[in-house]
């Protein structure tokens, strides 16, 4: 299934999804700033989604933020094996390594994720090159 692409500009809010097991790839072009990064990660794990593959600038803190965010959810208790949000960041990985890592690899232990969203924070949208991007480091893949 191909994947959803959402662009948001540092400080936009991000849109109302319905509830479900996502799995999301950040795409951080830009430093943006530490609330509003947290709010983001506040809604990723809102939303249900129980994996995140983040890439791009600052994107150990991202990893770090949606972990966080799953913490406070469950007032620093157990997590349900079912609710667990799975996190890597992809730092020294050129975006199709992290892209190809998402298609593969990125599978949860107890929940099939139902879909997966292509989270682009810029200033700009590359929807278009970033979908590509994704199909062709899949059929790389394929071809291996």
């Amino acid at each position: 299934m191909e994947p959803r692409y959402l662009h948001l500009r540092p400080d936009d809010a991000p849109p109302n999804l319905p509830i479900a097991p996502y799995r999301v790839v950040i795409i951080s072009d830009q430093e943006v700033g530490d609330g509003w990064r947290g709010r983001v990660a506040d809604w990723i794990v809102a939303v249900g989604s129980l994996y995140l593959v983040a890439w791009g600038v600052d994107c150990e803190k991202w990893h770090d933020s949606v972990d966080w965010a799953v913490l406070e959810v469950f007032d620093f208790g157990e997590i349900p094996d079912d609710r667990f949000v799975m996190t890597t960041w992809h730092n020294d990985e050129p975006l199709s390594g992290a892209f190809w890592y998402a298609g593969n690899c990125a599978i949860h232990p107890d929940v099939e994720l139902s879909e997966t969203i292509i989270l682009h924070v810029a200033a700009e949208a590359r929807c278009a090159a970033m979908l590509q991007t994704y199909r062709d480091s899949q059929v790389m893949a394929d071809n291996a």
